[in-house]
């Protein structure tokens, strides 16, 4: 070692987090602990579905959601199970939770009570971004200015009692995910959190402001094309600084630190020779941490077969392992930044921040965030069809998906425990759990809780305390929520896919011309349904199969995410649907189909034909075939345009124009 080095002091390495939960908080609880004994330093915790969009497990809507894609919370008799034998003072913890950010805020801090923690102490972060809900995500319940409201009722309330806590995580990990180039990802995140900013100027004082800016972190994420991705990290340091000097006059250069957690690109991984997935998220990982001065503070990898399924604690601990020898057996910590100084970093920088700046100026003249929702999310749909136009055609190389496909089956995906399945007993299980609690509670003193939160509520008053007291007196997270949607409304976000034609036509000639033939025998235009029933607010793929199939010409339906199968069933009864898609990611796609499918058959529209797309492993596929779907498409049918030749056939051969 040189004396440089010696001389240096090594770098302390970036939190290691998982993101984890399943089942029910007892099973999380004990993978959280198994992870932090194998050296993870940060918990990150993913909560269900019914969670997240403020519904208790025994909710119509919650019905096949319960534990699927993060764990259920009820109630403080959950989170208390959650984070039993793990002590929150002395826990960095993140949770990815948004429009029910306050209520599992205020859990988290009753239950580090009950343990006798110091609240003053407690490290981590919510989320608490909605706009990128209204973008991408879609787990919104508020229309955007009373969720802007309680974003920054959580900022205020945490800058008086939680100091160390990070109130938001504007969270661009989603947007590229939805399709947003590095550009789009840069402006739409920084719109986000100067939107949040400007809305919390009159809530804390001017003097506590800088250190609010200082507070607020970010969670982005990191793609393969990982040159591009370090730049765009460097470009978000740069303009992040300037923002804070220039809009907010923050003076300290601490206070104006980019601080950002990461999760590297799941969008990416592949099912398809899985295996690949191992190099794609070390590269994916490369890109925020080699850069000192745009470093990650915590890193989160996902497991190499998430696109197949449930990853089981020995895929954690693979990405884990990941992290680890990066940090304490390369010499990368010893280093300064590596990149200082170099012409081609800088110009690649330079172009990035220009191109953001361009977007931030016309979101700023539709007077920010908010008033740009719309425009914004029309811009990711677009940027992603371009992007699934670029693999469709091979413009963009996917290894072993458009090229390279022959290789070998995997070994690691053989066997009956190769994929992690939820168990099936977990949402009966919860639900008992749930009932017994309303039970067991004072039932005056949570009525009398929950009346003090819609006087807060429709006062203006912070939402925190009452919530706080609420979380206490046994609420639970729906009748928390629904105090929330009573006040404040609920709301439906733009789809960004207009049912008009759009100019986007190339190669899709023949596809147009057998659409007419099959709408010219029908009588009519050919219209297909996209649905999307439950919770599953990943809309991505929905979006992107209704705006190829309006290019081919067809009558599409597509009002967005979290129907009802009544609501789907009565639309195509109103609209003469010729053909209906279900998209569902979430894992839930054998009972809300099998409702669909059944709800559909009762109103004499079984001879209607269903595909679906998903996560779905080729087990339940064959399930769903049994039950009458004709078509199931998972992320290996990435070649849009065989899609819609399949929905013509299957119009065309049912000759629905005769029924």
């Amino acid at each position: 070692m040189t004396q440089m080095q010696q001389d240096r002091p090594k770098d302390r390495p970036w939190l290691f987090r998982t993101y984890a939960g399943h089942s029910t908080a007892s099973a999380s609880n004990e993978l959280y602990r198994g992870n932090l004994a194998k050296g993870q330093t940060g918990l990150s915790v993913a909560f269900d579905l019914p969670t997240q969009t403020g519904y208790d497990s025994d909710h119509e809507l919650a019905r096949g959601e319960v534990g699927k894609v993060g764990v259920p919370v009820c109630h403080m008799g959950d989170m208390r199970a959650l984070f039993d034998q793990i002590p929150l003072e002395q826990m960095n913890t993140s949770m990815t939770i948004n429009a029910t950010a306050p209520w599992l805020l205020s859990l988290y801090i009753a239950t580090a009570e009950e343990q006798g923690a110091d609240v003053s102490k407690l490290q981590g972060t919510v989320q608490n971004d909605l706009i990128k809900e209204y973008l991408s995500r879609g787990t919104y319940i508020c229309p955007p200015k009373p969720s802007l409201r309680m974003i920054t009722d959580v900022a205020a309330y945490t800058r008086a009692n939680l100091p160390k806590w990070n109130p938001m995580n504007v969270c661009s990990y989603h947007l590229q995910e939805a399709g947003a180039t590095p550009e789009e990802e840069l402006a739409f995140a920084l719109a986000t959190a100067t939107a949040v900013l400007d809305d919390l100027k009159g809530k804390v004082s001017a003097e506590d402001f800088p250190g609010m800016v200082g507070r607020i972190s970010f969670f982005v994420n990191a793609g393969i094309r990982f040159v591009t991705e370090l730049c765009k990290m460097r470009a978000f340091v740069e303009l992040w600084d300037e923002i804070c000097q220039e809009r907010y006059g923050v003076e300290d250069p601490k206070m104006r630190r980019f601080r950002y957690g990461v999760q590297v690109n799941s969008l990416g991984l592949t099912e398809q020779q899985p295996e690949n997935n191992v190099y794609r998220i070390l590269l994916e990982t490369l890109a925020v941490t080699l850069s000192k001065n745009a470093r990650a503070r915590a890193v989160q990898l996902p497991a190499w077969n998430e696109a197949l399924g449930l990853p089981r604690p020995w895929d954690q601990q693979w990405s884990l392992r990941m992290q680890q020898i990066l940090a304490y057996e390369t010499d990368l910590l010893e280093y300064g930044d590596l990149f200082d100084g170099n012409p081609v970093v800088t110009k690649k920088v330079d172009a990035l921040k220009e191109g953001a700046r361009a977007e931030l100026a016309q979101i700023d003249s539709m007077g920010g965030a908010v008033g740009a929702i719309a425009y914004m999310k029309n811009r990711l749909v677009e940027s992603n069809a371009t992007r699934i136009g670029n693999i469709e055609s091979g413009d963009t190389i996917v290894v072993g998906v458009n090229k390279w496909l022959t290789g070998e089956e995997s070994p690691l995906t053989s066997g009956e425990d190769a994929i992690m399945v939820a168990d099936p007993k977990a949402e009966a299980d919860q639900i008992k759990r749930l009932n017994d609690w309303k039970s067991n509670r004072d039932n005056a003193a949570a009525k009398t809780a929950l009346a003090a939160l819609r006087e807060a509520a429709k006062s203006g008053d912070n939402v925190m305390p009452p919530s706080i007291a609420c979380a206490k007196a046994g609420v639970t997270t729906g009748e928390w929520a629904d105090v929330v949607r009573a006040v404040f409304g609920q709301f439906r976000a733009p789809t960004g896919v207009s049912a008009n034609r759009s100019n986007r036509t190339e190669g899709l000639d023949d596809i147009r011309a057998r659409v007419d033939a099959v709408s010219d025998k029908l009588g009519r235009r050919l219209k297909f349904l996209v649905g999307k029933p439950g919770l599953d607010g990943h809309s991505n793929g929905a979006e992107q199969i209704a705006a190829r199939a309006r290019d081919c010409g067809m009558d599409i339906s597509y009002e967005g995410i979290r129907l009802t199968p009544d609501e789907i069933v009565t639309a195509v009864q109103q609209d003469e649907a010729h053909v209906v898609g279900l998209s569902i990611l979430s894992g839930s796609h054998l009972p809300l189909i099998r409702d669909v499918i059944s709800k559909l058959d009762a109103a004499g529209l079984g001879h209607v034909p269903v595909v679906a797309g998903g996560i779905i492993p080729e087990d339940d596929a064959a399930q769903l075939r049994e039950m009458g779907v004709a078509r199931v498409y998972t992320p290996k049918d990435f070649e849009l345009n065989r899609i819609m030749d399949d929905i013509v056939d299957l119009v065309d051969s049912k000759d629905i124009a005769a029924q």
